[in-house]
């Protein structure tokens, strides 16, 4: 029995597609899924803390939001103010919540975040090299791939405190 493929999925959709659609598409589905964990929650259940860390769903997002500026726009496009973070204070920062910090005030930074992202990436192409404040230099291409990889982990993180929070799990 041939088994029906869900058309929507972007990895799907780019599986004959060029190494940057491939890529792409893989990033943006895992932006996706990350955001998908909040729906349905209130701003108390994704700040809630469900593991000895001070992960929370909510955190998760604005971490990630953080690690989007620092990967692509500062590093590839920089507007002036841009900086790239690297310390262990701004790791933690990027994970602590304020009263100021809502479901719908983080997920529309990161939104911003992400697009700004792509608006970056779009004027290189994959083998564009830049300079890397600790690792000398990185291509495009590979900033593409370690930002699959921290996407795809935090969202997994995410899947397992939303299962925490209310027993929903899965990419959808």
């Amino acid at each position: 029995m041939e088994q029906t493929i869900d058309p929507t999925l972007g990895p799907v959709l780019a599986r004959t597609g060029d190494e940057r659609a491939v890529l792409e598409s893989f990033l943006d589905f895992h932006r996706a899924v990350l955001l998908r964990k909040l729906r349905g929650l209130s701003d108390a259940d994704a700040g809630r803390r469900l593991v000895p860390s001070a992960t929370t769903l909510a955190g998760l997002v604005k971490h990630l939001t953080l690690v989007e500026r620092n990967w692509f726009p500062t590093l590839l496009a920089p507007e002036p103010g841009d900086v790239y973070l690297t310390s262990e204070e701004d790791a933690v920062a990027s994970f602590t919540l304020g009263e100021q910090d809502t479901i719908v005030g983080l997920t529309e930074a990161y939104e911003r975040a992400c697009a700004r992202s792509r608006a970056a990436a779009a004027s290189f192409d994959l083998d564009h090299v830049v300079p890397h404040p600790q690792l000398g230099e990185v291509s495009l291409r590979w900033i593409l791939v370690h930002m699959i990889e921290e996407t795809a982990r935090h969202a997994g993180h995410a899947d397992i405190l939303r299962e925490l929070t209310d027993g929903d799990s899965g990419a959808f």
